[in-house]
């Protein structure tokens, strides 16, 4: 990694790897480590058999016992479709080539759908931690919406072996009350059985996308949908690499009132670094008591260099690694492992460092 890491990260190489951030402090964090489960998650109210699923999601794959994880994920079958998802390579209809995929690229562990992990559960729960996705937005109700359903039990969860489950709410949806609670819900019953929890904290609402941003991907609204996953108690958080900021702002012009903001988020809390913005995510999982892992993105033309620089950004704010799917399963299973590896990469390489 070291040798092409330049090249992969192109143009904006230096302003990544040497940037040293002067918001939030370093030292402030709660920074991933071999240790992380007896640090932060022993002296918390989750059992001792959610310690041990928390410790197997981090002993396992290429990088065991350091902290960081990398997940690979595979529920677009329902959330994207089927066809529109495996088009490119129909191989992953199979249930198995998906599991087989997060073990040849040195996953953590494989997140999919009960259905996906619970046909070959007997053959694989044992060799890979399952996250098992409990709620979807699936595409067939007309017209379509952004509503997360759930799709199955915590007990099927357990029952096939799982290590964790996790779910989506839309925060800022029409929806999201309903979602807040069931998942809230659903993440108790999670931690009664044993298993850990894992949050996709994403915003839904059109409102969201003003004057031509996309505010989806606000540092300061992402944050705060963080910090209300870490408050149902999610263990593991994650959300879309922020783009920009101001999301609060921008939708309190005009004589709105939304939320509420403070200046010195802006201002001392953050800049427009792309590592900046990502320690402000950082900062609202309790300043990294829950881990903060990124989405890898949709796959483009650029995914081994997309995936890189995510991976950099996540480590340098702080976070704890990256979950990737398409990027990796819409190509062949050779190359897919290696765009895994080369997130991994970035997390074992102790050259880049926490900024």
């Amino acid at each position: 990694m070291a040798t092409n890491l330049g090249e992969l990260l192109g143009a904006e190489s230096e302003s990544l790897l040497k940037h040293v951030c002067k918001t939030i402090p370093k030292e402030s964090l709660h920074l991933p480590g071999p240790d992380f489960v007896d640090r932060i998650f022993l002296q918390s109210d989750r059992n001792p058999r959610v310690l041990v699923n928390l410790q197997r999601l981090f002993g396992t794959g290429r990088l065991a016992n350091t902290g960081y994880l990398s997940i690979l994920p595979v529920d677009q079958g329902i959330e994207h479709s089927g066809g529109a998802s495996f088009a490119k390579n129909p191989a992953y209809f199979d249930p198995e080539n998906i599991v087989k995929l997060a073990i040849e690229g040195g996953c953590n562990a494989v997140a999919s759908t009960y259905g996906v992990l619970g046909a070959v559960s007997r053959k694989y729960a044992p060799k890979i931690p399952f996250l098992v996705k409990i709620n979807h937005n699936e595409l067939l109700t007309y017209p379509n919406q952004a509503n997360q359903i759930l799709f199955g039990t915590i007990k099927e969860a357990a029952d096939m072996g799982a290590a964790a489950v996790g779910a989506t709410i839309y925060f800022g949806s029409e929806h999201s009350g309903r979602q807040i609670v069931e998942v809230a819900e659903a993440f108790a019953c999670a931690h009664e059985h044993g298993l850990a929890t894992v949050l996709w904290c994403y915003l839904r609402n059109n409102a969201f996308k003003k004057d031509g941003v996309d505010y989806h991907v606000a540092a300061d609204l992402t944050g705060q949908a963080n910090h209300l996953g870490v408050t149902i108690q999610a263990d593991i958080i994650k959300q879309k690499l922020p783009e920009n900021n101001g999301g609060f702002k921008a939708l309190n012009m005009g004589g709105s009132s939304y939320g509420k903001l403070d200046e010195r988020m802006y201002t001392e809390l953050s800049t427009d670094n792309p590592i900046d913005l990502c320690r402000y995510q950082v900062a609202n999982c309790y300043m990294g008591r829950a881990g903060l892992i990124n989405s890898g993105g949709a796959s483009g033309k650029n995914d081994f260099g997309e995936a890189v620089k995510t991976a950099v950004i996540n480590k340098r704010a702080g976070g704890m690694g990256l979950i990737s799917g398409r990027k990796a399963f819409q190509r062949p299973m050779a190359e897919g492992a290696k765009l895994l590896h080369a997130i991994q990469d970035v997390y074992l390489d102790n050259s880049i460092t926490i900024a």
